[in-house]
């Protein structure tokens, strides 16, 4: 099926703009300048021929109605929102291919037995709440009340959050879709990686997604003056902290050659007082652990704390940990990978099985129907970074196989 490629990437080069012009490409969720992308979006999608609302959740969401009513939607899309200085293509490219198929199918007069959902979810990324895939989770029925409880460094809570957006967090129960709610999730994305570039192949298809556990760790010292206290007597929070992360690296760096190796990273230290002549009296780490090893990153944290707490202990430091979310790994639905796999041969596009590294809100789709990835090429990898780039051509090609699987899925699927 022709899609209308420069179309596309028209509007991925209008939405990537929408930015806060001190750090491009930025967008993040909550803020004025997400809900003016939105807002961009929302007559995108209004424009296409689709019905479109914003759901309970906070969910952008346009319709095409399909033949059948008694039949389950197809849902396909990503996410508009970034993290800071690293949004150009990661997320608004699903949600634009995904515009583009739905749009496509609408001008040539096909229509589909399902009902084609393409959504824009709310905050997949990490949200100044410390929540990511917000807006899944809702369609999940995964988005908690102590979820909503939770607050930002300026003291607004997720639920004054939802409803800041255009949502409504007193209908949050109406936005749930029962267990079986969905015929099928597909979503394109950058790699992320080097694998399709390194090997010249123009689509990947997804195997699984990774399963990410995140804990705060907290070593607490003592504070004082960085000029009176001889060495010997400190207790340095931030060494402590020094010995945590080097721990985690060796001990991640150890798994390189298993068949699931797993990746540990410390993204966020805050330490106090955070004063240049004050010993640090406490540091406060976010550990992140991933793999496609559901044990493994269940016991990395627990283990890493386990075999440091006597050399803490030495340096008078004690040390806490406290879970803040885990995700368990995701399978890819054998039946839409195969859907994938035909559709990029019908295209003369090669393709190669690889698994996600990073997380998706195909994650929390997967508790209320079957998900499927594509994964197009992007320049050396780079992704959550201003650097980030792809082509029109990479763009296209997304976009094509993604509308070919839903032709393919909306056949077969009951």
């Amino acid at each position: 099926m022709a899609i209308d490629q420069d179309r596309l990437w028209r509007r991925i080069e209008a939405l990537s703009g929408i930015t806060d012009p001190e750090r491009p490409w930025t967008r993040r969720s909550f803020t004025p300048r997400f809900l003016e992308g939105r807002e961009w979006l929302a007559a995108e999608f209004r424009e296409a021929g689709l019905e479109t609302e914003f759901d309970a959740a906070g969910n952008l969401i346009g319709r095409l109605a399909g033949a059948d009513p008694a039949l389950k939607p197809i849902l396909i899309g990503s996410h508009s929102d970034t993290v800071p200085s690293g949004g150009r293509y990661d997320g608004i490219l699903g949600v634009l291919a995904a515009l583009e198929v739905a749009q496509s199918f609408s001008e040539r007069g096909d229509r589909l037995r399902h009902t084609l959902e393409v959504v824009d979810f709310l905050a997949e990324e990490p949200s100044e709440f410390g929540l990511s895939c917000i807006g899944s989770r809702a369609l999940a029925g995964a988005l908690s009340e102590q979820h909503l409880a939770l607050t930002r460094p300026d003291g607004m809570t997720l639920r004054e959050g939802i409803a800041f957006i255009g949502g409504r967090p007193e209908e949050l129960a109406a936005v749930k879709r029962p267990a079986d709610g969905v015929a099928a999730y597909v979503e394109v994305h950058i790699e992320q990686g080097r694998v399709l570039e390194n090997e010249q192949i123009p689509i990947g298809i997804v195997t699984d997604i990774v399963g990410i556990r995140r804990e705060r760790i907290v070593v607490t010292g003592r504070a004082d003056h960085a000029g009176a206290t001889p060495m010997p007597l400190r207790a340095d929070a931030l060494v402590g902290a020094a010995r945590l992360v080097e721990a985690a690296y060796k001990r991640a760096l150890a798994t390189a050659r298993d068949n699931q190796p797993l990746v540990a990273t410390f993204g966020r230290i805050e330490v106090s007082p955070n004063a240049a002549n004050a010993v640090p009296g406490e540091a406060v780490l976010t550990l992140e652990v991933r793999s496609g090893n559901e044990a493994a990153v269940k016991a990395f944290g627990d283990a890493l704390v386990r075999d440091l707490r006597p050399t803490l202990e030495e340096l008078r430091l004690t040390i806490a940990v406290e879970p803040i979310s885990h995700v368990a790994p995701t399978a890819c639905a054998p039946e839409i990978r195969s859907a994938i796999a035909n559709a990029a041969t019908s295209l003369g596009l090669a393709t190669r099985d690889l698994p996600s590294g990073a997380g998706h809100d195909g994650v929390q789709i997967a508790h209320i129907g079957p998900v499927g990835m594509i994964f197009v090429p992007c320049l050396d990898g780079r992704s959550h970074a201003p650097e980030e780039s792809i082509t029109p051509e990479q763009a296209g090609d997304g976009a094509r196989v993604l509308a070919e699987t839903v032709r393919l899925l909306d056949v077969s699927l009951g």
